[in-house]
């Protein structure tokens, strides 16, 4: 009973984004209080589990989206990106063009969530591509997978972080991790994959791009723009300060928390967290990108208000997943689906994987699919004691397949890159499910060795 309400909430969902266009986060209020409806539940209780629900996933994640929003706003707008993208393919020279750009794009990608990535890189990417004589896709695939990639496990992206909050994840351990899986990930689905794509759909690596849809450009000169090293340093400020307490914790305390924390235990566990580590490194990117510049502090406080406002939306979207996660677990439906696969061999994460596959193909949002399917796994993951890093993982590779024609992501490159609907699916859809597929074999061969 409980999964046929599943299905059919999701149905609900699916036919209110896509066929009535509604808002995103009203369809998920709305999928929420009539799923808690078909599952039993008191009317009065639906009403406090969705608050609850959205209160529970916004708590830090507001502070993290927050800082990490008006940290990359500041990065882009100072010319930091632009700096990171131009110093390494001059570096990297034409035959390893594209390694240059899936490095170029992963620095600034976990900087930057993927829609502002894409925009920023874009016009360089073009630029590089007509100077160098090859097709913008043969850049453009590496630049969307590293971008993809870094969105979909690196925090402090939305999907990994609020997956992490909802498993009880280390957000640093869910980082290592992270890394490891998608370094192969970038390489084998941006470098390797471009060279098949070019093979089985080279009609699509005929086309110059469509520059005008990304609107009015903002011109840098190279020689205003900061320096590579603190642009760098800036874009990965909260990785550093993540990665050194994580690796403290696993180093001098075999990754358990200790009993009786002595002072350095404190001090590193504090400028490790997600929030406080988005703090410091806010506050580093206000003086590397503004101040150190000689940029009036009014200017900084804009860039910090537009950042806010760009992310507005999509704190609501994470709100009402959770709220539709809540109504799942509080309504049963972790528990019917704890049930029905607890006799089967098939390993958690590859389960958590193929359900976040199945509401990524429904719904489109990898952010949505992800939340609900981190509250699916909840309970098969605790009764099988699996790492809550490597789940999150799994389900961040499984919210990435298949992207299609309900994607916003989708779009976005069709246009840029001035292809068809087919050409599309064969390169942008192709290409998100090689990093999700690839992303789960990351996943269970590091399952084998942590």
């Amino acid at each position: 009973m409980e999964i046929a309400v599943l299905i059919i909430g999701i149905i609900v969902l699916l036919t209110l984004i896509i066929k009535f266009k509604f808002n995103t986060y009203v369809s998920l209020i709305i999928t929420s209080v009539a799923v808690g409806l078909g599952l039993g539940m008191p009317a009065s209780k639906i009403a406090v589990t969705i608050q609850n629900g959205i209160g529970s996933q916004l708590g830090e994640l507001a502070l993290v989206f927050g800082f990490g929003a008006m940290l990359g706003r500041l990065v882009a707008d100072a010319g930091g990106a632009y700096r990171i993208a131009n110093t390494l393919i001059d570096k990297f020279g034409r035959r390893f063009l594209q390694l240059a750009v899936v490095v170029a794009s992963f620095i600034i990608g976990i900087a930057l969530f993927f829609e502002v990535g894409i925009v920023l890189l874009v016009p360089i990417v073009f630029a590089i591509a007509i100077e160098a004589g090859v097709p913008v896709l043969t850049l453009g695939i590496p630049m969307a997978a590293a971008l993809s990639v870094t969105h979909g496990f690196l925090p402090p992206h939305p999907a990994p972080t609020a997956i992490a909050a909802v498993l009880g994840a280390n957000a640093g351990k869910v980082l290592l991790y992270g890394i490891i899986v998608a370094i192969p990930t970038v390489y084998i689905a941006g470098v390797l994959f471009s060279k098949v794509a070019k093979r089985y759909v080279p009609e699509a690596f005929e086309h110059a791009g469509n520059l005008k849809a990304l609107g009015p450009q903002k011109e840098f000169k190279l020689e205003e723009t900061p320096g590579f090293g603190i642009s760098v340093l800036t874009s990965l400020f909260p990785v550093i300060l993540m990665a050194i307490t994580t690796v403290y914790e696993l180093t001098v305390h075999n990754g358990i928390a200790p009993k009786n924390p002595n002072a350095l235990d404190n001090f590193i566990s504090f400028i490790g967290s997600p929030s406080i580590a988005m703090l410091i490194s806010l506050l580093f990117a206000m003086w590397s990108m503004g101040y150190h510049r000689r940029i009036a502090s009014k200017d900084i406080m804009n860039t910090l208000e537009e950042a806010v406002k760009s992310i507005a939306m999509l704190l609501l979207v994470i709100g009402g997943g959770g709220a539709f996660k809540q109504v799942l677990i509080d309504g049963g439906v972790g528990e019917a689906v704890k049930n029905m696969f607890a006799a089967t061999s098939i390993s958690p994460l590859i389960l958590g994987w193929l359900i976040a596959v199945v509401l990524r193909v429904a719904l489109g949002s990898a952010t949505v699919a992800s939340l609900t399917a981190a509250g699916l796994v909840l309970p098969l993951m605790q009764g099988a004691g699996i790492d809550p890093a490597l789940m999150v993982l799994s389900v961040g590779a499984g919210s990435l397949a298949a992207s299609h024609v309900n994607d916003a992501g989708f779009w976005m490159f069709k246009e840029y890159f001035d292809l068809s609907v087919k050409e599309t699916l064969l390169t942008w859809t192709v290409l998100e499910t090689v990093i999700s597929v690839i992303g789960l074999a990351g996943v269970l061969l590091l399952s084998m060795v942590v």
